[in-house]
């Protein structure tokens, strides 16, 4: 059985809106590409030909990919989330010990991860060890850098 991939109604709309994109304005295109350059002669030496049939093979596995995530996708109550102990949505405000910086981040699912707006995957190394612990707890993160030390400050919605 695959496994079950979870995320949130706006991130599984995303997705369904990505696939719909594919199916309805991608997939037209390159058949007309590959029509195209059909008719342009002798397929055997069409580089047209070979480039639209290559971009049509990776947009199908692109298709495939997207159907098997809407299809394992389950959409997270957010009603059921609670701030007591970080977990899965949660923002987290953590001070890291060493330099005292402070940084917030929410725990999201990977497909919904996007570092530059502060949301890191639940698989991230940094998420996995603040997963379940509670505000004061000292918590210690081995990143690419080492291991580092970080204060939960704080965990909101």
């Amino acid at each position: 059985m695959s496994e079950i991939i979870y995320v949130t109604e706006d991130g599984l709309q995303k997705l369904k809106e990505e696939l719909e994109h594919l199916r309805g304005v991608e997939r037209p295109m390159i058949s007309r590409q590959i029509a195209d350059a059909r008719d342009k002669g002798d397929l055997s030496e069409n580089a047209e030909y070979a480039a639209a049939k290559e971009a049509q093979g990776m947009l199908e596995m692109k298709i495939n990919k997207l159907e098997d995530i809407v299809a394992r996708s389950r959409i997270i109550d957010e009603t059921r989330i609670n701030t007591s102990s970080v977990q899965i949505l949660n923002r987290v405000k953590i001070r890291n010990r060493s330099n005292n910086s402070v940084m917030e981040y929410q725990l999201v699912p990977e497909s919904e991860a996007n570092f530059k707006l502060g949301k890191i995957a639940v698989s991230s190394p940094i998420a996995q060890g603040l997963l379940g612990k509670k505000v004061g707890d000292v918590v210690q993160i081995k990143v690419p850098s080492g291991v580092i030390p970080f204060e939960i400050v704080e965990i909101s919605l």
